[in-house]
């Protein structure tokens, strides 16, 4: 495989203005982003999922691209096709460094880097086919619970060819899923396709699997494509060709891989977890802690932003945080008066290594409330 590595120049540029800035949204990218990447941690599952699938006999000769974590919000939104209003350009969902740069929502941004590269350029003129793969972390706001971390590690792939060759189909993109799956789960996994929605891709499709471990029988979504739409290919200057695409979340599969109850096993230093973090191993909880809950209500103005909040909660809270499960909302404005809102959230504090007291948790959540209370103009109850 040959690599290409995009220069990060421009990141690091946008990193040094980000280091010069105290505000508490700069600490928390900077947080962020010096986070390791577990898909080139070599001890990790996630690195492990990414060399299985690299070795694939299908992949043999596609390129890999290692690109930056910082993007542009055009780059990623409107030449990859996003609507307007669509909802992953907004703040409450997308971390923005200024109003021009974020950071990268998904990887199949990597189009852009690979398709503008000169030397593939050049392959283009040529008529040459063309594959790709690329991997790393990525970044979202979201909720706050056992499968979810707003900062995570996709995988994805792209497969184009001239249109003077034969047409490739939906069909052939399900060949090669079917590959992956199987090769990740053992030949013998229930799958299926369901018809899906990106901008990008037109037909799109997602492939759902039974978990391979645990007696949990429904249906979970693992993996998802497509075939990349002409208008998009032709925002990056490629014309006459067509393919398909791929991009899948690695957390996801070694979640499923490994049937751990818990993402955050998964950033454990615990070396009794770690020596289980072994693809196709059963996890065995290494301790049951017990959980301390705590619950929190306040009155806000409505242009309260969840996503936000659980920002905070992550910024106070950090992994000793399990689960915030909304409890209760609702307006009434002869009681809270007009505009505003009430909401009750409850908090779960779980360590993974060790059992929590009563006293830490009570001085965590004090802060909690008072920067509830000066940060969202909140009204606690």
């Amino acid at each position: 495989m040959v690599e290409y590595v995009i220069s990060l120049d421009e990141e690091k540029r946008l990193l040094a203005k980000l280091a010069q800035r105290g505000d508490t949204e700069a600490e928390r990218l900077r947080r962020f982003l010096n986070l390791p990447d577990l898909s080139r941690a070599p001890d990790s599952p996630l690195h492990a999922i990414v060399e299985q699938v690299k070795n694939l006999p299908l992949f043999k000769n596609f390129d890999l691209i290692t690109i930056p974590e910082i993007v542009s919000a055009k780059i990623s939104f409107d030449l990859f096709n996003f609507a307007p209003d669509h909802p992953a350009r907004s703040h409450s969902d997308t971390y923005y460094l200024d109003e021009e740069n974020i950071l990268r929502t998904h990887d199949t941004v990597m189009w852009y880097y690979y398709l503008n590269h000169p030397e593939i350029k050049k392959k283009i003129v040529a008529q040459e086919s063309l594959g790709v793969l690329c991997y790393g972390k990525v970044y979202r706001k979201d909720e706050i619970d056992r499968r979810h971390l707003n900062v995570f590690h996709q995988m994805g792939g792209l497969y184009l060819v001239p249109d003077s060759h034969p047409t490739l189909t939906i069909d052939d993109l399900k060949k090669v899923l079917i590959d992956i799956t199987q090769n990740l789960f053992g030949s013998k996994i229930n799958l299926r396709f369901n018809p899906d929605t990106f901008p990008y891709t037109d037909p799109s499709l997602e492939v759902e699997v039974n978990p391979p471990a645990g007696g949990n029988k429904q249906w979970i979504e693992i993996l998802g494509g497509g075939l990349p739409r002409k208008e998009v290919l032709a925002n990056f200057g490629v014309h006459g060709y067509h393919g398909w695409a791929f991009g899948f979340g690695l957390e996801r599969l070694a979640i499923l891989s490994l049937d751990l109850p818990d993402i955050r096993l998964l950033w454990s230093a615990d070396p009794r977890v770690k020596k289980q973090l072994k693809l196709g191993h059963q996890y065995q909880a290494v301790s049951k802690y017990p959980p301390i809950t705590r619950d929190i209500s306040f009155i806000v103005p409505n242009s309260f932003i969840p996503n936000n909040y659980f920002d905070l909660i992550r910024d106070l809270g950090g992994d000793l945080v399990e689960e915030v499960t909304l409890l209760d909302k609702y307006e009434n404005a002869t009681k809270f008066g007009a505009e505003k809102i009430s909401y009750t959230y409850r908090i779960i504090y779980r360590h993974l290594d060790r059992t929590l007291t009563n006293e830490e948790i009570n001085s965590l959540d004090e802060k909690i409330r008072a920067r509830t209370a000066s940060d969202f103009l909140a009204v606690l109850r």
